[in-house]
C-alpha cells in the first residue's frame, strides 16, 4: 500500500477515538469524505487471548477500506502476535499507540508511557513489522513533558525500525487533552523523516485542516475531537447551520448503528453520547439534546429525530 499516495489522495484522517470511531462512525465519516479512517485502540493482550468485546473493536467491512487498526501494549511478543492476528482482518495498515496518555494505559508501560522507553518502543515496532506485511504506523505525542520533546528523535528510531507512518498529536503527555497544539514542532517532526508524517490536534473545521496542511507541510491531517458529531469536518461544506441538516447527518449514523447492531438499546447511553453531540451550538440544540438523553430506546432515539 502506498501511504503518500494515500495521504496525497485525500489527506484527511478520522483519528482512534476510544468510545466513538466504532465501525458505522468510521463508514458516516468516509462517506462524508474522510480519506483513511482509524480504529479504537485494540489491546493486544485481548487480540491474542481472543476475548470478544476486543475482537468486536476490530470489526470491519470493504466499503470503509482504506482502514488502519490500531494496537496498542508494551510486549513486543504481544504485540507481533497480535498484528499477525490484525493482518488476517480484511485492513490496511497495522498502527502501534504510542500517544495514549490515559494513566491506566501509560501505567502499564504502553500508549505514552513508551515514549519514555524508546529502546522497548524499537523493539516493539521491529516486532510488529516482522510480524505483517502491511505498512505499520505508529501515532506518538511531543514528548513526555514541554522540557522534553523528543518527537523529531522517537520519529527517526520509528522510521530506522520500519514504520511507514507516525502521525503526531501536538502536545505532550502531561498535557493531555489541555492547553495549545504546538504545529510548530510537529512540522520539525515531518523535517526529521522521510517518511509521511501526519499532524493532530484540535482541528475544528474543514478549512482549519486545509489550512494547516498547506501552513505546515505535513502529508495528512489527523481530525479526533472535531469529528464527534460533525462528520461534515471531512466535506468541504463545512458544518451545516441549521437544525434539520444536522438531523439527517444523525440520521444516517443512527440507520449504520441499526444495520451493524443487533440490539442497539444494549448500547442507548453510548449513542445518545453521540447523538447529543451533534446539536451542540446551534440554536435549539439544548433543549434537542434532552429530548434525546430522555429517549427510553433505540426506536423511540430514531423516531425524535426523524
Amino acid at each position: 500500500m502506498q501511504i503518500a499516495a494515500l495521504l496525497h489522495k485525500n489527506p484527511l484522517v478520522l483519528a482512534p477515538l476510544a468510545g466513538y470511531s466504532d465501525l458505522p462512525f468510521r463508514l458516516l465519516c468516509r462517506r462524508f469524505g474522510a480519506g483513511l479512517c482509524y480504529t479504537e485502540m485494540v489491546s493486544c493482550h485481548g487480540l491474542v487471548y481472543d476475548r470478544q468485546k476486543t475482537v468486536q473493536l476490530t470489526r470491519s467491512v470493504p466499503e470503509e477500506r482504506p482502514v488502519a487498526l490500531q494496537l496498542f501494549g508494551a510486549d513486543p511478543e504481544k504485540m507481533g502476535k497480535a498484528a499477525a492476528i490484525a493482518s488476517e482482518m480484511g485492513i490496511d495498515i497495522i498502527d502501534i499507540n504510542m500517544g495514549c496518555p490515559v494513566k491506566k494505559v501509560v501505567k502499564k508501560g504502553a500508549g505514552a508511557g513508551l515514549m519514555k522507553t524508546p529502546d522497548l518502543a524499537a523493539a516493539i515496532i521491529r516486532r510488529v513489522c516482522a510480524s505483517t506485511s502491511l505498512p505499520v504506523s505508529v501515532k506518538i505525542r511531543l514528548g513526555w513533558t514541554p522540557d522534553t520533546l523528543t518527537a523529531p528523535q522517537f520519529a527517526r528510531m520509528a522510521e530506522e525500525n520500519g514504520a511507514s507512518l507516525i502521525a503526531v498529536h501536538g502536545r505532550t503527555w502531561s498535557q493531555g487533552f489541555g492547553g495549545d497544539v504546538d504545529w510548530q514542532s510537529i512540522a520539525s517532526v515531518k523535517k526529521s523523516v522521510a517518511i509521511p508524517v501526519i499532524g493532530n490536534g484540535d482541528i475544528t473545521s474543514h478549512r482549519d485542516a486545509l489550512d494547516k496542511l498547506a501552513r505546515w507541510g505535513c502529508d495528512g491531517v489527523m481530525i479526533g475531537r472535531g469529528a464527534m458529531g460533525n462528520p461534515w469536518i471531512f466535506s468541504p461544506a463545512d458544518t451545516p447551520g441549521s437544525l434539520s441538516e444536522r438531523c439527517q447527518g444523525l440520521l444516517q449514523h443512527l440507520e449504520l448503528i441499526r444495520l451493524y447492531y443487533s440490539e442497539p438499546d444494549r448500547m442507548l447511553a453510548r449513542i445518545k453520547n453521540h447523538a447529543g453531540r451533534y446539536f451542540k451550538g446551534i440554536t435549539g440544540g439544548s433543549a434537542f439534546r434532552r429530548r434525546i438523553y430522555a429517549a427510553p430506546t433505540f426506536d423511540a432515539l430514531q423516531n425524535i429525530i426523524s
